[in-house]
């Protein structure tokens, strides 16, 4: 018998980026059948909405949003009892809880999130210097980091460089191996924005075998030996100790998990 797809519904004045987030981190929660997210984004019109909840409701649906205009919160709700559809408000009790408290009013104006300001700028230069400065192919732009990653390889350094740097922080990561000697400039760097990232032997054993296998390379090789990972993850550990710097545990950790360690260390 063929699996069911559950559909979950986004909907949004904007891109819908901050429910689909809330969405995702909620299904990582279940074991179930295959979920398929369908964003509406740009909802403009009561017309919009309408026509959103009745297909919710053919196929049996719920509905997560965001969305700032009073009358478009409204017709969610009314068309929800309506036609019996959960929707779920992202924004909205936020936002009265804002009013509320500080006796403020809204701005009434999607996409204030994505707008081209300042902020979206300094993304933008944080993740053109983390590809830059990728695997230690930039090693003259430590300096200008705010954070460097150290780590032997397939301990998310590319992964966890990207997210930080979407977050507006310049991040280097430099690829740790016993037989190449660190540049010089690792330590002349304030220890506080060094951090390395280290992880079980077993864990890195079965990554590095994956991605043998992903490009083709044979199983036994030197990369994903046992004694080898060992020996790598030994040295990466004595040169944290040399330089001083923070040690995290990276296994069985999502990049949004070691992202706020970081973070709140800064």
């Amino acid at each position: 018998m063929e699996e069911k797809v559950h559909t979950i519904f986004v909907c949004s004045d904007s891109v819908g980026e901050t429910a689909n987030t809330v969405v995702q981190a909620t299904i990582r929660q279940f074991n179930t059948s295959p979920i398929y997210v369908k964003r509406f984004g740009s909802m403009r019109s009561e017309e919009d909405i309408r026509k959103m909840m009745e297909e919710a409701s053919r196929i049996g649906s719920f509905v997560v949003y965001t969305l700032v205009l009073p009358e478009l919160r409204e017709m969610m709700r009314q068309e929800s009892i309506r036609l019996n559809v959960l929707s779920i408000d992202i924004l909205g009790p936020v936002m009265q809880a804002f009013m509320d408290t500080y006796k403020d009013s809204p701005k009434k104006k999607a996409g204030l999130l994505h707008q081209m300001d300042e902020e979206y700028y300094k993304r933008v230069e944080a993740v053109e210097f983390a590809v830059k400065c990728d695997d230690g192919k930039d090693t003259s732009a430590l300096k200008q980091a705010h954070i460097v990653l150290l780590g032997v390889s397939r301990t998310s350094k590319t992964p966890l460089s990207i997210f930080l740097a979407h977050k507006g922080y310049k991040v280097a990561n430099y690829p740790l191996v016993p037989e190449v000697k660190p540049p010089t400039s690792l330590f002349t760097l304030n220890k506080s924005k060094l951090v390395g990232l280290t992880m079980s032997a077993d864990q890195l054993v079965k990554i590095r075998t994956e991605r043998l296998k992903a490009v083709g390379l044979p199983f036994g090789a030197k990369y994903s030996a046992l004694e080898r990972v060992v020996e790598e993850l030994e040295y990466a550990y004595g040169l944290y100790k040399q330089l001083g710097c923070m040690v995290i545990d990276v296994t069985e950790k999502a990049i949004e998990e070691t992202a706020g360690i970081i973070l709140d260390a800064m």
